[in-house]
């Protein structure tokens, strides 16, 4: 039973916020606001960022099993960064990095729906947010599974949109921002700035897009199985 016990653990799914925490946004803050000398500097700075991706990629092997998207993400995402702050590179370098972590997600979110792991299932259809076994009963019990599907890709395109949206606008946001010479003061300070702006001006909208595909799907799902709202999501 024991055993039993940990492989259902074993299979269960991690929050989407935690993996978005560890592997993008704790190691982004502490490259863009404590790589400068006051700080870290910037080679221990890529080292501390590095370790939150490495330490959670690993965590989530050794419980699953299986190698984590979005610590393979962050650990790319922090290397691009720190690369190109210790070369000092042109800020265009960096608003098409900022811009590529987000367009790959999107993609990846469409290349999936052809796998047996479609991402949309993380985000939105996972045990995390609903009812995922009393779903899949009321589905089989009125024949709707295909019907299901279709809309679960629909839904699968509307958050590739909300990256694809994070893509254009951290593009945007860095490249009106980030005008100093790289390395300098003025530079880590923009840095931070883009930082701070990035929730109102790209999370937010993003995050509007994200909550549109999940109420799309809640509308599918108790269209399809003909369960009430609190027998389709988890209690809080």
């Amino acid at each position: 039973m024991q055993a039993k016990n940990n492989k259902l653990e074993k299979q269960k799914p991690h929050h989407i916020l935690a993996n978005l925490a560890f592997n993008i946004i704790i190691p982004t803050v502490i490259l863009t606001k404590f790589s400068s000398e006051d700080y870290l500097g910037p080679t221990y700075s890529i080292v501390v960022a590095l370790a939150f991706p490495v330490i959670y990629g690993l965590r989530d092997y050794f419980l699953t099993g299986k190698t984590n998207f979005f610590s393979v993400l962050g650990i790319i995402s922090v290397v691009l960064t720190g690369t190109m702050s210790l070369l000092q590179l042109d800020p265009q370098y960096i608003a098409i990095k900022e811009a590529a972590i987000p367009a790959l997600l999107g993609l990846a979110c469409i290349v999936s729906m052809r796998t047996q792991y479609p991402l949309v299932k993380t985000f939105l259809f996972n045990e995390q947010i609903l009812q995922i076994n009393k779903v899949k009963q009321a589905l089989a019990q009125h024949n709707t599974e295909t019907v299901f599907e279709n809309k679960l890709q629909v839904a699968g395109f509307m958050v590739a949109g909300s990256f694809f949206l994070s893509s254009v606008l951290n593009y945007i946001l860095a490249r009106v921002i980030l005008v100093s010479e790289p390395g300098s003061v003025e530079f880590t300070a923009e840095l931070g700035k883009m930082t701070a702006l990035s929730f109102p001006v790209i999370a937010l909208p993003s995050t509007i897009v994200l909550m549109g595909a999940l109420f799309y799907l809640l509308h599918h799902i108790k269209k399809l199985t003909h369960l009430d709202t609190e027998d389709i999501f988890n209690e809080v």
